[in-house]
């Protein structure tokens, strides 16, 4: 197991600095002179800026918050900026020949013109110097008409690509930060349950989830939830896991806002994956003192269905396993059954328990596209509504992000589940 860790940090590792290579190469070496500021500050940027980054994902949880922070913001936000940049400059390398064609079509038109000399006037050529009046030395030749512009002409392009890249970049990782830092938006989506009763029908849970409070995301984060989820007055709040990213003791007064959700029935929470790198029973002890109710592989009976909830797949690392016979084994299985279930995967598993709906996150929905591709190698459903058998799977994108406060593509959200009785 060790090996393999230490192949693919080798690996990433390799892949950061190659990358790194190329953006120094199109940005600063192409585009600059030998020797001047901008070759200077671009070169010591192009080992800084990967450094930056690396001790964000590998270091920064061995500081305290505040040192944290002086990491995160600048080496997670170089990473959106870094996935951006060298797209944009893949792309540019289509069009970087183009230009260069345009250009060299263009001086070639200039050169012709030139050429078009009107008809020389004879002059009167005076006689020759004394043998003795030492001539002057021949003029050192000239370059051609086309080696500098030429030069010239390469940089025109090289500068033109670098720019706009620069510009797609700042400009699409600014507006997924805004996106991230305005909160998430509300979704309404309605869910058909054949074993729900009539007097069930409209049952509204708020889903959230992957809300990943850590050092860049922190107590005005969660306000924002929780204002958004009391507004649309839900019949019941459900965390499906990934809460936080750090220890009670720096995070707790980040998630001190929770105690302020209101639902007729209450607000439920499980799991996810990180909540297991940062201390999972803690954390299951503070959101119950926050007024939540923690389901550790339980099941409650609600007027007209049952939610169940299991832990995370990551918990079978801390002798927490999800156990699908504890939440689910002895039920009565002619009432409907929700369960939450932080990671999609699981839905193989509440197919087998005959369960009507999981509720699910993990994804981010991709979070920074293309990252939804990848995220579709390892999870059954992304984002949205599917269904597997007689088993329905909702997962949301979840209500933060992990890493650069960005998200392209795949927007945050807060979801109002609507389970819709068919006997209604």
């Amino acid at each position: 197991m060790i090996v393999v860790f230490v192949l693919v940090a080798l690996a990433v590792v390799a892949l950061f600095a190659v990358v790194h290579r190329y953006l120094w190469l199109r940005l600063v070496r192409d585009v600059s002179a030998p020797g001047g500021w901008y070759r200077r500050i671009g070169t010591v940027l192009a080992f800084v800026l990967p450094l930056t980054s690396l001790g964000a994902l590998l270091g920064g949880r061995e500081l305290p918050l505040t040192g944290e922070r002086w990491l995160a913001w600048p080496g997670y936000m170089w990473l959106a900026v870094l996935i951006y940049l060298t797209l944009a400059l893949l792309v540019g390398e289509a069009v970087r020949p183009l230009l260069r064609r345009a250009l060299d079509r263009r001086a070639a038109a200039r050169r012709q013109a030139d050429d078009v000399v009107p008809e020389a006037v004879p002059v009167e050529v005076p006689a020759a110097a004394p043998a003795s009046v030492p001539t002057a030395a021949p003029p050192a030749a000239a370059p051609t008409l086309t080696e500098e512009p030429a030069a010239s002409r390469r940089q025109f392009v090289a500068r033109t690509v670098a720019v706009a890249a620069g510009a797609v970049a700042a400009g699409t990782v600014g507006y997924g930060t805004y996106g991230v830092l305005r909160g998430p938006r509300l979704k309404n989506v309605t869910v058909p349950l054949a074993k729900l009763p009539a007097r069930a029908d409209g049952y509204r849970i708020a889903v959230v989830s992957d809300i990943h409070l850590g050092p860049i995301l922190g107590r005005a984060h969660t306000q924002r939830i929780v204002d958004t989820i009391n507004g649309a007055r839900p019949d019941l709040v459900a965390i499906v896991g990934d809460l936080v990213d750090g220890t009670v003791a720096d995070l707790g007064p980040a998630a001190e806002p929770l105690a302020q959700l209101r639902a007729r029935d209450g607000s439920y929470f499980v799991t996810g994956n990180h909540e297991y790198f940062s201390g999972a029973a803690p954390w299951v002890d503070f959101v119950r003192e926050l007024g939540l109710h923690p389901l550790e592989n339980a099941r409650v009976e609600l007027p007209g269905f049952d939610l169940a909830g299991v832990n995370d797949i990551s918990g079978a690392d801390h002798r927490a396993a999800p156990d699908y016979g504890r939440a689910l084994g002895d039920r009565d299985r002619t009432r409907a059954a929700v369960l939450l279930a932080h990671q999609p995967v699981m839905i193989h598993e509440a197919v087998k328990h005959g369960v009507d709906l999981q509720l699910s996150g993990h994804t981010h929905g991709g979070q920074l596209w293309p990252g939804n591709y990848i995220a579709e190698l390892a999870n059954p459903t992304v984002a949205g509504l599917d269904r597997y058998g007689d088993t329905q799977l909702y997962v949301t994108r979840g209500a933060g992000a992990w890493g650069p406060p960005v998200r392209v593509g795949a927007p945050s959200d807060i979801t109002i589940v609507k389970l819709v009785s068919l006997r209604a």
